[in-house]
């Protein structure tokens, strides 16, 4: 027997996975603060209500977001051997969701918003580690972990923050895998060249 359409199961996860989905483009074209809930909600096929019901709104779907790229972030962390291959993994992290990337620069770019502090005590985290590595040798006792953080980091949304930099300097797509792959293979050599 066939269910009428009102009777069909609703699957909770679905729903928050298209949700999310739709926040990502919407907070990747427009930033937080010309995305709007409805416009995510219309992408999404859900009311609005729903957004509020699941994350709470605007800003829990936001701080989700930027936990599903800590959630990626760490796939890739833990496994990374050098500096260089660390580097790398940001790099393949921002080309195989550009949409993230985007996010986290559309963030960069938003002046007077206070860091959220859970980001605050990850980029310390991050700071420390590199504080560690340096005193194992693997970068200069000259470099300063923080500021070699910040370049690190400039290099890995390269792909994301200058597309047309991107296309004029190599001729390839800045979204495409060929471009992501060869670019994470130059920053983890540059990145591991600090050994010498």
């Amino acid at each position: 027997m066939r269910r009428a359409p009102e009777e069909k199961q609703r699957d909770p996860e679905r729903t928050r996975a298209r949700i999310l989905d739709a926040a990502v483009a919407e907070f990747a074209a427009k930033g937080f603060a010309g995305a709007r809930v409805s416009e995510i909600a219309a992408r999404a096929g859900v009311n609005k209500q729903l957004i509020s019901y699941y994350f709470g709104g605007k800003e829990g779907l936001y701080r989700e977001l930027t936990g599903r790229w800590q959630s990626e972030e760490s796939a890739f962390a833990d496994r990374a051997a050098s500096l260089g291959e660390l580097v790398g993994g940001y790099v393949r992290a921002n080309s195989a969701h550009r949409d993230l990337g985007k996010v986290m620069v559309w963030e960069g770019l938003t002046e007077g918003v206070p860091a959220d502090p859970a980001y605050v005590e990850d980029v310390r985290r991050n700071v420390a580690e590199l504080a560690r590595r340096r005193e194992e040798g693997e970068f200069p006792g000259e470099v300063d972990p923080g500021m070699l953080l910040v370049a690190c980091y400039a290099m890995a949304a390269a792909g994301v923050s200058f597309p047309q930099l991107v296309q004029a300097a190599t001729g390839l797509d800045p979204a495409s895998a060929e471009f992501g792959e060869r670019y994470a293979e130059q920053v983890a050599r540059i990145v591991d060249l600090l050994r010498r």
